[in-house]
């Protein structure tokens, strides 16, 4: 399906720009509430040329154990941010409920996954770039410590 793209090594390797912006890409996808969010961050990681594994991966941080607490914390913060009224609903596994919850609680939940996909793939981005360069500083203070105290 994407042909020639796959064979570009920064899918493959990890460096801090390719871990740094697939841990964004994950994180962006995992928010939303749809089946093939690993599709899509696969999709957006080859043109991007950053991890594709990593990417993949990190989507499943919302699985199907953590995605209720997830998704529910995401409606709450619709709520907040529409400033409208929390309103009770029962899960149910059918067709209806679905087309049901879009006009009820639907806005909120998908406002509030718009914002938590945005604030946590940015922070994702960010802080693990932020730790992979201060691990390699780390590192390379500690070699040059290491080179003093030999002389």
């Amino acid at each position: 399906m994407f042909g020639t793209l796959l064979h570009d090594p920064n899918l493959w390797h990890l460096n801090r720009r390719s871990a740094s912006g697939a841990f964004g890409i994950g994180l962006f996808f995992a928010f939303w509430p749809v089946p093939f969010q690993m599709w899509l961050a696969a999709a957006l990681a080859i043109p991007l040329r950053v991890n594709l594994p990593l990417s993949v991966a990190t989507v499943w941080i919302t699985n199907p154990f953590t995605m209720p607490p997830i998704f529910y914390g995401a409606y709450l913060i619709g709520v907040k941010v529409m400033g409208t009224s929390e309103q009770a609903f029962a899960f149910e596994l059918s067709w209806h409920w679905v087309v049901e919850s879009l006009e009820t609680i639907g806005p909120a939940f998908l406002v509030g996954c718009g914002i938590c996909s945005v604030v946590f793939g940015l922070t994702g981005y960010f802080s693990l770039n932020y730790i992979w360069r201060w691990s390699v500083v780390k590192a390379w203070r500690l070699r040059q410590r290491k080179r003093q105290a030999l002389k």
